[in-house]
């Protein structure tokens, strides 16, 4: 007698179909509700006063000098200059320290190295409040010894972001993938940690790398309250202040202040448009996908 053999069912056609479709309605949804803010943001400031304030959508003659006028109105090139500056420090000390950290985190051996790892993850868990008081009392200790003054400066607003856990893991997790059989090339070589880690492992770690770099330009460049606490003079204080200050001394400028939120978002903007793929790139090549 013939055995009987049952063939497993697939999926029909009309149920992939409805289950491609919602899933492409749920993004669809998704990118409404993320962009509807931001393009309410843009059409606001193209608007006149009469308009913005009287519940438009759109703009019935787009107002461009609206940019110009919030720019000079909040002094806009003032602390546009002083947060490239502080970034541009910020992400040179972020880079160097991270790099270094999670190369030695994920290719080297010494004494307490997994507690130490366990420690700094650890940090993940304190909210960013709770470290703006003993940060306080040490940048100002050391402006007091230091030859430069810290608060109100450069340093205070820089070096305690230089290194973080956030960076650090997020290196180590790739430099772990990297494999061993290189580092036993390099020694054939002669080649040394420093020297192992700048001609193989940054090369290959581009991405990742980018990553970083663009989270540590978004956190530098958004920095608010950090700023406030350590400066009292707007020398150094970043266009976040420059933003918060002008939302105050406009009024009800509401046209003004959309032109002013758009500036001070735009160059975010620019540096992920130009680092997008690389960006995915490193997030899908680090471990942190979900």
């Amino acid at each position: 007698m013939a055995s009987m053999t049952t063939t497993p069912t697939k999926p029909t056609s009309f149920s992939l179909s409805v289950g491609r479709g919602l899933a492409y309605l749920v993004l669809i949804v998704g990118a409404v509700v993320a962009l509807t803010p931001f393009l309410y943001t843009v059409s606001v400031s193209l608007m006149n006063l009469t308009e913005a304030t009287g519940g438009e959508f759109l703009p019935s003659t787009p107002h461009w000098e609206n940019y110009a006028r919030a720019w000079n109105d909040a002094r806009f090139s003032l602390f546009f200059m002083n947060s490239v500056k502080l970034v541009i420090i910020t992400l040179v000390g972020e880079l160097a320290f991270c790099i270094l950290a999670a190369y030695a985190f994920a290719r080297m051996e010494f004494p307490g190295k997994t507690f130490l790892f366990s420690l700094l993850l650890a940090t993940l868990m304190l909210p960013e409040a709770v470290t703006w008081v003993p940060n306080f009392i040490t940048v100002s200790w050391l402006g007091r010894i230091s030859p430069i003054p810290w608060i109100n400066n450069w340093p205070a607003l820089t070096i305690p972001f230089m290194a973080h856990a956030f960076g650090i893991f997020l290196l180590r997790q790739f430099f772990q993938q990297i494999p061993n059989e290189l580092w036993d090339s390099a020694q054939i070589d002669g080649a040394g940690h420093l020297r192992y880690l700048m001609r193989i492992i940054v090369p290959l770690s581009k991405a990742p790398i980018m990553t970083l770099a663009l989270f540590g330009f978004i956190g530098s460049w958004n920095a608010l309250a950090w700023p406030i606490l350590v400066t009292t003079t707007p020398e150094w204080r970043p266009i976040s202040y420059g933003l918060l200050a002008f939302l105050d001394e406009s009024g009800s400028q509401f046209h003004l202040q959309m032109a002013g939120s758009v500036i001070t978002i735009l160059p975010i903007l620019v540096v992920y448009f130009f680092t997008q793929r690389t960006f995915l790139e490193g997030i899908a090549s680090s471990g942190l996908k979900g």
